[in-house]
This record gives structure tokens, sequence and C-alpha cells, in this order.
């Protein structure tokens, strides 16, 4: 964080431009009807935005209290700011700021557990949402299912019933409550990228409630299974990179104020949500959102066109030293490899939604991935590889196996990942990748350990479970990402990236 120049007033409630806010409602803790679990960049220029615009239309107690897990240092700007803070959206063309202003409240888990328990339990709560990145919903990579070695699922499962440390243990915690009292019916609405986002953190909850210490979980389950809770799914989709001073000082100079806590953010958004909620919500649809009974192949779109393509520039990228995205993309080697993925191997597992133009979203696309105005660096988009690839590769890549074909690009997508995270003894895969945040890093530096070429790696990787239970009964591609990962290592990204082209 960075203090606040002398003369540049900070921004306030009072202070606010009203040109910059989205909507003229004054919210006090009284208009609470959100609580949002996630209190990063993504909500506050997606969930939070369209909210705003929500509000706009029409009236509603539809205030959001913003819950972080342990970091505090957004929450405390947020309050010496009123609550108040700009997305400023990026893009060559410019820069646009705007002030959302629909936060009634915001917490930190970690300090005022009861405090947040109370939020989430509270009648007027009608929606609980979530953006807790793939990683947080505590799940086993390898299973699926909820991970019980986890220590924070195992101290939550004990009996930490006022205080839970982890994000199924805050929503099952007040599940309960809510069941035992009020009983107001309540949507728990995921918004990040798993496949089937709803029906996963369901079935999370559900493991997690059958795992209570006997006696506590009947109520609770029963009155899910009557229908008090809904878990919509649903397709996220803009562009948010983490915030630089770049972007404080930017704000400065458009609103003559200092903002602490400003979001980056590209143009472009998206949502698209199963019309499936236990109470009532704000109207979303007033910001663009869309509601329709069936959201997988609107996420299948996003998930391996946007993420699973993003994942392969992100890597190959930080290998041949790129710090961001646009810097990746304007190589032509990874904006053929790109294409190649999308085009070939992607896009064949999908059906395109109706009403989408293929052309022109995959257009949108490589613009969006070039905004070099945006700056979205590659250890960002490649950390988290070991749960995001498992959402993105395995089944395209078992449909192209199946055929008896050699999907060549997913190889090198999961070949470019191990080189990031587990390279071989005196091979440095850069600072960008070395940067990389990623709960399998120590396990995967130790199946390298013991393997002494990429084919022996690889297939200890699959057969490891990494990327599910099926890729491994076909041997063949862990050979491929093998011999991708020697080659990334001995000649480069530039040379792996041309292998397969020529092979596809």
């Amino acid at each position: 964080m960075t203090t606040a120049p002398a003369r540049t007033p900070r921004l306030s409630a009072a202070a606010a431009p009203s040109s910059a806010l989205l909507h003229s409602r004054t919210l006090t803790a009284a208009d609470t009807g959100i609580v949002h679990l996630g209190l990063g960049n993504f909500h506050r220029a997606h969930q939070a935005v369209y909210t705003a615009a929500a509000l706009a239309q029409e009236a509603g107690p539809w205030g959001i209290v913003g819950v972080a897990g342990r970091s505090t240092g957004v929450a405390d700007a947020l309050r010496a700011q009123d609550l108040r803070y700009t997305v400023a959206e990026v893009s060559p063309d410019g820069l646009r700021c705007t002030v959302p202003a629909v936060h009634t409240g915001v917490l930190v888990a970690a300090r005022e557990p009861e405090h947040v328990q109370q939020a989430l339990a509270a009648p007027g709560t009608r929606v609980i949402s979530l953006t807790v990145t793939e990683h947080g919903y505590t799940f086993s990579p390898r299973t699926g299912g909820l991970d019980l070695d986890h220590p924070g699922v195992r101290a939550d499962l004990s009996g930490n019933r006022t205080a839970p440390v982890t994000t199924l243990g805050r929503i099952v915690r007040a599940l309960q409550e809510r069941a035992a009292g009020h009983g107001a019916p309540v949507t728990v609405l995921s918004c990040d990228n798993l496949v089937g986002n709803g029906h996963h953190t369901r079935r999370l909850v559900e493991e997690f409630i059958a795992q209570l210490p006997a006696g506590e979980g009947e109520e609770v389950a029963a009155w899910l299974a009557a229908g008090n809770v809904t878990f919509p799914d649903t397709m996220v989709d803009r562009i948010v990179p983490a915030t630089t001073d770049a972007e404080r000082t930017a704000v400065a100079g458009a609103l003559g104020l200092h903002d602490e806590v400003p979001v980056p953010a590209e143009p472009f958004s998206m949502w698209v949500l199963q019309d499936h909620f236990a109470a009532a919500r704000p109207a979303w649809e007033a910001g663009g959102a869309l509601f329709t009974d069936d959201v997988t192949p609107y996420e299948l779109l996003k998930v391996r066109l946007l993420n699973g393509t993003h994942s392969l520039i992100a890597y190959l990228g930080a290998l041949d030293g790129r710090d961001t995205i646009p810097e990746s993309s304007a190589q032509p080697f990874v904006t053929e490899a790109a294409r190649a993925v999308l085009w070939d191997e992607y896009l064949p597992s999908l059906t395109v939604p109706d009403g989408v133009d293929l052309d022109a979203y995959v257009k949108q696309l490589f613009t969006r991935w070039a905004n070099s105005a945006l700056g979205h660096r590659t250890r960002q988009v490649g950390s988290d590889g070991s749960v995001k690839l498992r959402q993105r590769i395995p089944d395209p890549a078992l449909l192209h196996l199946r055929s008896g074909r050699m999907p060549h690009h997913l190889a090198l997508t999961v070949a470019a990942y191990l080189c990031c995270l587990a390279p071989s003894a005196g091979f440095d895969p850069g600072e960008h990748a070395a940067a990389m945040v990623d709960p399998a890093r120590e396990r995967l530096a130790a199946l390298r350990a013991k393997t002494a070429d990429g084919t022996s790696f690889a297939t200890a990787v699959l057969d490891d479970g990494l990327l599910g239970d099926e890729l491994p009964q076909y041997p063949a591609f862990a050979a491929r990402v093998g011999e991708f990962v020697d080659l990334l290592q001995t000649r480069g990204p530039r040379a792996a990236a041309a292998e397969a082209a020529e092979s596809a």
C-alpha cells in the first residue's frame, strides 16, 4: 500500500464526484442483502459493478458486505475511504473511472469471525456470493471432493462453529444458524472459474455437512434438501489484474483524488447466471447479465477458449521471459500456438451457445489479450494451475485421444506448466515462472526430483492424478507431454511451439 500524496485529497463518500458514481442511492447497513466472500479485485470490478447497475435501475436492499479472508489491507483502506473505490477501465483508447458505491460494510474473517458469521446468517442476507479462487474451495484436485486432509477443513469439522477458517466452513455454519432460527431462504452464488460452479459448491457443502459430528448436520441437511438454499451455476468473465501504483497515479490524475485501492479492469465484462434463486435478487440484467436455464455452453466456451488458451499464453510467455500477457501474445510463436489450441483442440470439445458469433468472439479474445494498457501479468494467470488445468485440459484431451488424435497443443500446455512450476535441476524457468503460486509446487518438485527425463516425469505427474483418473490410461499423451518438457528445457519455448505446429 502507498501513502496518499499530501496535496491530493483522499477518495471518500463526500468527495466522490457524482459523474463517476454508477448509481445515486446512499446505502446504509440496513440496505445489506448480499454478503460476499472474497474482497479481491475481481469481485469489486465485476459483481459489484453489476449490482451498482441494478441499483441504478430499481431500489432494493442490495448493499454488499464484503469479506476478506486474512488480508486486512483492502478492508482497512475501504473503511478509510467510506467504502468507496474506483474501477479504472483501461484500454489503448484511454481510462474511464467509475465508483460503484455498493458496499455497506467490510470485514476480515480472520480478525472478526463472529461478525462474519452474523452477517452470513442474518435474515436480510438473501445472497451469499463468493470469489475465493478455485483453491479456496478446499477440494482435492485429485478426487474433486472435499479435502478431508486440509487442516482448515479438519478444524472446522471438529467444532469450530463460531470462527470457521474455510469458505465451506463459514457457509455451512451460517446455514446451520439459518436452519435453526428464522429459516430465511438464501442463494449461494459461486462466481469462480469452476466448471459447474454451483453444482460443485453444493456438492462440497453437502459433503461438509455429512462429515459433521453426529447430531450436528441432520437439521441443516433436511433444511437444504427442502429447497431453502439454491446454488445457481454462473459464468463470469472480465480480465482484472492486480493493482499497482500506476493505477493509483492514473486515478489520481483523472479524479483529482487519491484512491488507495483502485481496481484496474478491461472494458469487456460478461456474466451468465442460471435463473435459480431461493429468494429475491438484484436486477443484474440492468448491467447486461444474462439469465438462462443452462449456463454450461457459455461456461465451457469461456473456461476452454478463453481460460485454457490464456494458460498456454501465460506459460509460454513466462518461459520466454515475458512479464505480461500482452507482451506474450505479441510474440508470433505464442499467437500461433494460441490459435491452434483454441481452434483445433478446445473448440471441437464444446457447443457454441445460440446467438454467439464465434468468429467475433475469438477475434475479441485476441484483442483483449493484446490490451497492452492493461498489462495482465503472466505470473498471475499462471498461478494455481494444478486446480485450473484440471478444469480445462482432461475432457478436450480425452475427446481427441479416444478418436485416435494427439492433442499436441494441450500436451504443450501441460508441459509448459510443469516446466514453470517444477523445472529440472539446472534449468531456470525465469523470474515470472518462479513467482507463480501453486499448491502443488512442492509435490511436483518432489516428483521431478525422482525422475530422470521428461517422459518419466510427465507419467509420474499424470499417474499422481494432477489431471484426473483417465488421462493416465493414455501413455502416449504422457510421452508427448514429456517430449515437450525436454524440448522446452533444452531448446526453449519457441522450438517447442514450432514442434507442436509441425506435428498438428
